[in-house]
């Protein structure tokens, strides 16, 4: 079943474009791709949407959805976690652009969100004040789930990639004026999304 955010026109463009990923028949190159970057240089961007993802080297954003240079404004952060420095480029983009979608998108078997279950379980796992930055914003919204003792351990870790794009979701929805303003007012849409790794599908969650 297609979740509602799966109607909005930039999301139904970028599922589009996942299709073509999966298909093997992306539109992008180079040729075109270099001359569009000329072309910003000198006129300026305007992304169809903000997007919110990990830093994991296996979720490149523009690929994943078969976007070209200038069609995605994208924050990168292990764990696609709300911290304000992205709050505030979220807010650059959505009000210097006018960009009227925001994707915030997890992944299966994504690190960070492993060392947080595994953190809860070891305290001492975390070896970096760094990683225990990242860590501790992700596990109030994990720490329920890795507290089921009779689910699975890959089923925790996928629920959990799961709550915690759910989360960001809602803190980026209530982060700031700005962006309290623009949803209220219908000129934002925050949508919450997890590429699955073994198949490279993006699937958007419902709210």
């Amino acid at each position: 079943m297609a979740s509602a955010a799966a109607k909005h026109p930039v999301v139904e463009a970028l599922l589009e474009g996942n299709a073509r990923f999966l298909n093997g028949s992306s539109l992008q190159s180079g040729e075109s791709s270099l001359q569009k970057l000329k072309d910003f240089a000198q006129n300026g961007q305007s992304p169809k949407a903000i997007v919110l993802c990990c830093s994991d080297s296996r979720a490149p954003v523009e690929m994943i959805f078969d976007q070209d240079i200038g069609d995605l404004f994208v924050i990168r952060v292990a764990g696609n976690i709300v911290a304000p420095s992205l709050v505030g480029s979220v807010e650059f983009a959505a009000s210097k652009f006018g960009t009227q979608m925001v994707v915030v998108m997890g992944h299966t078997h994504c690190g960070a969100v492993t060392a947080t279950m595994e953190h809860i379980t070891d305290p001492q796992s975390i070896p970096s004040e760094n990683l225990h930055d990242i860590v501790s914003r992700i596990r109030p919204h994990v720490f329920a789930i890795a507290q089921m003792p009779e689910m699975p351990a890959a089923e925790k870790i996928s629920r959990a990639v799961e709550a915690n794009v759910r989360a960001s979701v809602d803190q980026l929805s209530h982060s700031s004026r700005i962006i309290e303003a623009l949803v209220l007012e219908g000129k934002l849409t925050i949508a919450g999304a997890v590429l699955d790794l073994a198949t490279g599908k993006v699937n958007f969650l419902d709210p």
